[in-house]
């Protein structure tokens, strides 16, 4: 006899058998016994969930000749019919395949005849979101009003894609997807009627991996039993077949991240390169392992939203205060880009070793993120005793480090150039505190600032050439710097010119190399 895979092998036969679904088991069972049941229903939900089987049972159930609380007796004529497939009283339909005009006019042709054998024709058509415009237009008026003996049975994965005119017609029951614990209880207990040990580790990684399908969770197993045929299933043995990464290795990996390691993490990715581990998959689990993280440190209170063994949970707890939130952030942006970019990538290593190297390097790139982890890292390793000195001040090869300078009087800090964006975002507010001919002037001027050199300098720009007294009234461009200095807490220096002596072409934005220079507010090197 040939061998039956282990999902279909196991099939639920009644409504006791299914799991994770006891909210729509619960109602059809009542509507059988009460004998109120519908003429449409509507199964909507993820893959692996239940649909067809429920759809099955139900059918069988509403053509039982003897039914037992609601469910299938799975004695009779009938229900051994249709369990075996043999029954003109159901009629299954794949609509992925059968998605015509005329496919649903052939069943409005034979809606018209009366069951040979039982009570219901039962029509359970799947993926019925596949069916054209023009069929569902032909089922609407059967579906509105069948014969008293017809139940149509409507399943899908996507509910949205179907007409408020067929979802008005019918009942609609949501398959949630099933937990991890309910999937895990139900591989046990398959495990025992097989007599095959297995590891409840093993057990509880292919319930999590199966995210929330039952199906493919024993589908997953059985593919992990086929290949260590004959010996008890382990997590290691799990993790081989499935080509996913130990939680550990997640964990040396961002901790070499953290340590700027560029070296220690590609070897590590080298090693599960050799493994074989597909490059997809790990980055989807590093993403998990790092938004899992990203929670612990987040919520005191999120370990009950995570399913972690008390190892994986110590891992994260030691790693929390090892990462900035914003840190962690970046990390996760830039491996979620990444998983859109493997999907059609020919080099799917290069891509991933190119990722891990700009969460080692923050200094490769040039966005806002980036910028401030730059200036995380600095802070971090001034504060742990790195000598820090101006670069001005920095001295020749082979000469003795100059004596420190007295300490200046404390002034302002100085503007970057992210500052000068906002005194122009705020150049009406600044004016307004101006008086008199020097404010009408103002009024008409535009705030430059050259961002191509970086220098944190505002230009006034009068279009007005009588303003040109202004140019070297010292007293006028003070009184405006204080007035800037009040407004944004920070002193600019400001320079009056002419709309034609103006080299304005030069004055635009900023880069982000100066806002990193001028957020530190000054030039840097590190001795170490």
């Amino acid at each position: 006899m040939s061998y039956t895979a282990l999902y279909r092998k196991f099939r639920p036969d009644t409504f006791e058998d299914v799991k994770g679904q006891e909210h729509i088991v619960t109602t059809l069972k009542n509507q059988i016994k009460a004998d109120r049941i519908g003429h449409a229903y509507l199964f909507c939900g993820t893959r692996g969930t239940g649909k067809t089987t429920v759809a099955k049972i139900l059918a069988k159930t509403v053509n039982c000749e003897h039914p037992v609380d609601g469910n299938p007796c799975n004695q009779c004529d009938m229900c051994r019919s249709i369990q075996d497939g043999t029954s003109m009283n159901v009629i299954e339909i794949d609509a992925a395949s059968n998605n015509g005009v005329d496919n649903i006019r052939e069943i409005r042709e034979e809606v018209a005849y009366r069951p040979t054998q039982g009570k219901y024709k039962v029509y359970i058509i799947d993926e019925v979101h596949m069916l054209s415009t023009g069929a569902f237009n032909a089922l609407l008026k059967t579906l509105e009003e069948p014969p008293s003996y017809v139940i149509f049975i409507l399943a899908t994965t996507e509910a949205h894609k179907i007409p408020i005119t067929i979802l008005s017609r019918c009942q609609r029951y949501d398959f949630r997807r099933i937990t991890i614990d309910t999937i895990a209880a139900r591989l046990m207990e398959l495990m025992e009627k097989e007599h095959i040990q297995a590891e409840g580790k093993a057990i509880r990684y292919i319930a999590k991996a199966a995210d929330g399908s039952l199906r493919d969770a024993l589908s997953l197993l059985d593919q992990c039993v086929a290949f260590y045929l004959g010996q008890t299933l382990t997590y290691d043995n799990v993790l081989d077949v499935l080509g996913t990464v130990d939680t550990e290795i997640f964990s040396g990996m961002l901790r070499q991240v953290a340590a700027g390691d560029v070296a220690a993490v590609i070897h590590l990715l080298e090693e599960l390169v050799l493994q074989g581990k597909e490059m997809g998959q790990f980055v989807t689990d590093f993403t998990w392992y790092m938004r899992n993280l990203l929670l612990v440190k987040s919520s005191p209170d999120s370990g009950e939203l995570l399913d972690l063994s008390r190892e994986n949970m110590n891992l994260l707890l030691e790693e929390k205060d090892m990462f900035e939130t914003e840190t962690l952030m970046r990390y996760i942006r830039i491996f979620s880009d990444l998983s859109s970019q493997l999907r059609y990538a020919s080099q799917k290593r290069v891509l991933v070793e190119i990722a891990l190297i700009r969460l080692c390097r923050p200094s490769m790139e040039t966005n806002l993120d980036s910028v401030l982890e730059r200036i995380r890292v600095l802070e971090e390793r001034m504060e742990e005793g790195v000598t820090v000195v101006r670069r001005e001040e920095t001295v020749k090869s082979g000469q003795e480090d100059p004596a420190p300078k007295a300490q200046e009087p404390a002034r302002p800090a100085k503007a970057a150039p992210e500052d000068l964006q906002r005194v122009r975002q705020e150049w009406r507010i600044i004016v307004g505190q101006t008086e008199g001919m020097f404010r009408t002037f103002l009024m008409g001027a535009v705030p430059k600032y050259n961002g191509d050199t970086g220098e944190a300098k505002l230009y006034v720009e009068f279009s007005n050439n009588l303003a040109e007294h202004y140019l070297g009234n010292r007293q006028a461009k003070e009184q405006l710097e204080e007035i800037i200095e009040r407004q944004i807490g920070k002193y600019v220096e400001v320079e009056f010119v002419l709309a034609k002596t103006s080299n304005s072409g030069g004055l635009a934005e900023i880069s982000i190399d100066d806002i990193l220079k001028d957020k530190i507010q000054m030039d840097i090197d590190i001795e170490t």
